[in-house]
């Protein structure tokens, strides 16, 4: 037996596959380092008479219910991890090796890490075994090893010939219904990166009275922190503390946490900033004015994450797919015999690997680099607002260079025009 006193160190999970991880990241628990290992016996898999121990029936029960479950949490866990990673910007550095011509030898190397390909394995494993027992079976009926009674599993082809467009068709808009939902969202945060840039900028240009700067400096912090507020509201795991603990004061950031809407509350402490300011009424009109590309950008995230695409489509794409592939060993069998294996296996990781793509843009905020674009827009604002008097002063110089230059130059002419002969 085991101790039940003993401490065991939790496995890592990796990305490549491995029966034995999968086992561990599942089931910690699972005897793989006992002195004494559990064996699933052939009787067990083959039979289903009862054992005379419960207890050890159950075991085995929960066991291979742990074998048959641990594959697609592993490929879930893989997703769900590349999910939430931080993606980033690209420069010139990246966009050079983007366009590689080495970039297929790259992309091919880097399969078993790649999250789609991992995520593939449950359903090309369950379409490739089951093409394995139509093989097998096909192989023991027509060597007389079964009963005669028993059929060859086999079709026409024709059927598939008639419905593969229409597969490609759903494969095709399903796709480009994605990417069509992750052309909406960057578009939007296009438009609210661009909004913070502009009002913080006519902020600083607007407010000059020297009785307003620390609340100039407040509403600047207020824009600065409305695109990361967004980011946290629209993604998963965002630690909305932690990104704005740099940007707001204490008392402004319990405010925010403590509200149910908290990129809204922003644009009300923005909003109720600009009453106060020493500014005159049209500029004050036009700086509240700019706020409405916050209240359309936070509308069209909002839409993106809790409308998906019509659940009767997306059902009616992966449902033809697996009818797809649990026929087609049949289909293929007079043409191709044993090549139904690889057939099988080769269609299902390329038709599910598109679906799998649209499913993953679909959702299109995981997939662009919303923390880099909030701190580009940071960084923008600080440098401006940290050039912002030696701006005034250089301005404000060739102002006064260009004065002198006109009284100069009316001086000029006055003399010459008194030296003329009367």
């Amino acid at each position: 037996m085991r101790n039940p006193t003993r401490n065991h160190a939790s496995p890592s999970c990796s990305t490549h596959f491995n029966p034995i991880i999968l086992l561990k990241c599942h089931n910690p628990s699972f005897p793989i380092h006992s002195k004494k290992p559990r064996r699933i016996s052939l009787q067990f898999l083959c039979s289903s008479q009862p054992s005379g121990n419960s207890n050890s029936s159950s075991d085995q029960h929960s066991t291979l219910f742990s074998i048959l479950k641990a594959i697609p949490d592993w490929a879930d866990m893989i997703k769900e991890r590349g999910m939430v990673q931080k993606k980033s910007l690209y420069d010139h550095e990246k966009w050079v090796q983007h366009r590689s011509s080495s970039r297929h030898v790259r992309h091919f190397l880097s399969s078993l890490s790649s999250r789609v390909i991992l995520s593939l394995v449950p359903p090309v494993i369950v379409f490739t075994s089951f093409a394995v027992i139509i093989a097998s079976y096909n192989t023991a009926v027509s060597m007389g090893w079964l009963p005669g009674f028993f059929p060859i599993l086999r079709a026409p082809s024709l059927p598939y010939q008639l419905t593969a467009p229409a597969l490609a068709l759903l494969l095709v808009f399903r796709t480009e219904a994605s990417y069509s939902r992750f052309e909406e969202g960057k578009k939007a945060w296009t438009k609210v990166i661009a909004g913070t840039n502009d009002l913080a900028r006519q902020v600083i240009a607007s407010v000059s009275s020297p009785s307003d700067v620390l609340l100039k400096k407040a509403i600047l912090q207020y824009i600065m922190a409305f695109p990361v507020a967004l980011k946290c509201h629209i993604t998963y795991q965002s630690d909305i503390d932690k990104d704005l603990r740099n940007l707001l004061h204490t008392d402004d950031l319990a405010i925010v946490l403590g509200s149910n809407h908290r990129p809204r509350c922003i644009i009300e402490l923005i909003s109720q900033s600009l009453q106060l300011l020493d500014i005159e009424d049209s500029k004050r009109h036009c700086l509240e004015t700019k706020l409405y590309c916050f209240h359309e950008g936070i509308e069209i995230c909002e839409q993106l994450v809790g409308i998906p695409i019509p659940l009767s489509y997306t059902r009616l794409t992966s449902r033809f797919l697996v009818l797809w592939h649990f026929t087609l060993p049949i289909i293929l069998w007079d043409d191709c015999h044993w090549i139904i294996v690889p057939a099988t296996f080769i269609s299902a990781a390329s038709l599910f690997c598109i679906e799998e793509v649209g499913v993953l843009i679909e959702e299109p905020f995981p997939m662009l680099a919303l923390d880099e674009l909030c701190h580009m827009a940071n960084r923008s604002i600080k440098d401006v607002m940290r050039n912002e008097e030696l701006i005034k002063d250089r301005v404000h110089a060739k102002k006064t260079i260009r004065r002198n230059k006109q009284v100069l130059n009316g001086s000029i002419t006055s003399s010459l025009e008194g030296r003329e002969p009367g």
